[in-house]
């Protein structure tokens, strides 16, 4: 007999950011934390061209599948897992939190919360963003300190000649209470339709 489909959802907000830019998603249980990464990626409209690694229940879970983050792995004193590998719900339960770190530089920590895990009718396949708040911060602009300097710079001082090489940076307008849940879904779709969460 086939086990019964499960959806979790999770609520995932980035660290040390006021006031707070989150998402709230939906995953199918099967995924994998790799899956997983993929899918915050696409929520949060991160690009996905950094390292990254999960912190869950005093384990490590990162890509080891990249030399650079074997290099990076050999100064620590335990053990890391292929995130690839490992499964969600197996290593999940309700209201538990745990971090998920983007660009190692920059430093984006993000708290998940697992809200909850339920039955579904069906096979969901991927993910889906329920809701959430705030424009995710630009790649690169230098972690949260770097970000709440860039807001202010552009808020502040818009005429300046720093707000204007800062949206020549960036290559457009920026408004950082922006989240278009339709816009945010969409990019899941493309995730799904061309295979990127499959890596």
């Amino acid at each position: 007999m086939a086990k019964q489909p499960q959806i979790i959802t999770l609520h995932v907000g980035i660290d040390d950011i006021t006031p707070a830019i989150w998402r709230r998603i939906e995953v199918d249980a099967d995924i994998t934390l790799r899956g997983l990464h993929h899918v915050i990626q696409a929520a949060f409209g991160w690009t996905s061209s950094h390292l990254h690694e999960f912190l869950l229940e005093g384990h490590t879970y990162a890509m080891l599948d990249n030399d650079g983050v074997l290099d990076s792995l050999e100064d620590l004193e335990q053990e890391a897992f292929d995130d690839r590998k490992a499964k969600l719900l197996r290593l999940t339960y309700p209201g538990q939190k745990f971090a998920y770190q983007y660009d190692f530089g920059d430093s984006w920590i993000h708290t998940i919360t697992v809200e909850k895990i339920e039955p579904a009718a069906y096979k969901m396949g991927c993910a889906n963003i329920i809701d959430g708040q705030r424009a995710c911060p630009p790649e690169d602009v230098g972690g949260p300190h770097g970000y709440e300097e860039f807001l202010k710079v552009m808020q502040k001082t818009p005429c300046s000649q720093q707000a204007k090489d800062n949206l020549m940076w960036l290559g457009g307008p920026f408004d950082p209470d922006a989240f278009d849940k339709r816009v945010a879904n969409s990019a899941l779709l493309r995730m799904g339709w061309n295979g990127w969460g499959k890596k």
